[in-house]
């Protein structure tokens, strides 16, 4: 138990580097994808995209990166379990709401015609 934690702790002393060695293979990548414009466009895409995989493998070995990733699992498996409405329940729901809003609208036309009579009774307009 004890071990576990000293190996955590060190780990730990180490992200900031890991990151830091991240930000690094993007940055290179970045530079010599516009340095050598000489080189085919298709390689400098390919060479781009290896530096950027690289530094995703190495920023999801620090905690922070776990934790996304963990995230990330957890947030797939909730989709996964979401049942979507058929399409017709989607426009039986979207009358309803149509409806609603129709209802509400005139429900508030009637309110403020109401009340605009009342005030013009009261003020004698």
């Amino acid at each position: 138990m004890n071990t576990k934690a000293d190996v955590s702790s060190a780990t730990d002393k180490l992200d900031p580097l890991k990151w830091l060695f991240a930000i690094l293979l993007v940055g290179g990548g970045l530079f010599s994808f516009y340095y050598f414009e000489e080189v085919s466009h298709l390689l400098r895409i390919v060479a781009l995209l290896a530096s950027v995989g690289i530094a995703v493998f190495v920023a999801s070995k620090t905690e922070t990166g776990r934790s996304t990733l963990d995230f990330i699992h957890e947030s797939h498996l909730e989709i996964r379990k979401v049942v979507w409405p058929t399409r017709e329940e989607t426009l039986q729901m979207t009358g309803v709401v149509i409806l609603m809003v129709v209802i509400l609208a005139i429900l508030i036309w009637v309110i403020d015609s109401i009340l605009i009579w009342l005030v013009r009774l009261i003020t004698n307009h």
